[in-house]
């Protein structure tokens, strides 16, 4: 790919996740000149690190996407235009895998229902069936990629055994079995934990729906840290009102914010995040390592690492 790139534009909307100066800063080393943009000096920029899609996008030669998921982006347009999408896969392993230990472990040793006591002042320890420890509980991670891979890593250091889910059942290091996404409901039926970690496309949009959840254990703990879309977001309430399963960890949501009628605020049972299971505060500086990686790619004429289009 041939860019003579002159203006890297870090654009506004990574603020919903670091300050863009961060950024700026950390990238003020490249031969380019680094700016800041609104939405207005897109068009100005030969490329563009930005969370949101603009229309002004198009006018780029490049954008870098600060997460993994694309589907913000109009894929389809952007190749007929011609502009190249990177994004920011590779990063989110460990941190996303820590966040979904910490759920698990919420779970495991009831720390929902003590931090929620705390804030009412009430002394009011589990039942004494209720706490369990991880080593010999199953989680099924239903997505292989460096979200799951990652997930996979960090809970399987904590003793849980990790099953994966992805489009072959051919093997991976960090999972002791593997299944073919055909095969997701047998997949889930005998695990703790079912874990969502795919991306967001027309194959998965709705993937988890009644008959997923009917075929979880009663006492299993359903978790996303993928996108809302690729729940049934009503039958997980039902589900979870019906206790046809035990609860559910929830970071990301059909609608953004989740809005406040939600019944899944009420529920003991459910743990809410809001769509921040990657954040840590050096998500500006692992962002910035593939943007100098990929700025180097350009001046060597090698291809984009990560290109999605």
């Amino acid at each position: 790919m041939a860019v003579e790139l002159e203006r890297l534009g870090i654009q506004q909307s990574v603020d919903a996740i670091f300050p863009p100066a961060e950024l700026a800063t950390d990238l003020s080393v490249l031969p380019v000149e680094v700016t800041v943009v609104d939405e207005a000096e897109i068009a100005g920029c030969d490329a563009v690190v930005t969370r949101n899609h603009f229309e002004a996008l198009f006018d780029v030669e490049w954008v870098h996407s600060t997460q993994a998921g694309v589907d913000r982006f109009p894929l389809e347009a952007f190749a007929e235009a011609g502009v190249a999408l990177t994004n920011s896969t590779g990063i989110h392993g460990r941190t996303v895998g820590e966040t979904v230990a910490g759920y698990l472990l919420a779970f495991a040793r009831r720390l929902h229902d003590q931090l929620a006591s705390a804030t009412e002042r009430r002394w009011e320890r589990p039942a004494w069936d209720e706490a369990f420890t991880l080593p010999g509980t199953t989680a099924c991670v239903v997505g292989t990629g460096t979200l799951g891979r990652g997930i996979a890593d960090v809970i399987g250091s904590l003793g849980v055994e990790t099953v994966g889910v992805r489009r072959s059942d051919e093997p991976l290091p960090e999972f002791e079995a593997m299944y073919a996404v055909a095969d997701l409901e047998r997949a889930i039926a005998d695990a703790d934990f079912v874990i969502a970690a795919v991306p967001l496309t027309e194959t998965t949009r709705g993937l988890f729906g009644a008959a997923a959840f009917e075929r979880m254990r009663s006492e299993a703990y359903f978790v996303n840290v993928a996108r809302g879309a690729v729940v049934d977001e009503p039958a997980l309430i039902d589900a979870l009102e019906a206790g046809q399963i035990a609860g559910a960890a929830l970071d990301v949501f059909e609608t953004e914010p989740l809005p406040e009628a939600s019944p899944l605020w009420e529920m003991d049972e459910v743990v809410v995040t809001p769509h921040a299971a990657a954040y840590t505060r050096d998500y500006y500086r692992d962002v910035g390592e593939l943007v100098r990686d990929n700025v180097g790619r350009l001046e060597r004429g090698e291809a984009l690492a990560n290109r999605v289009v």
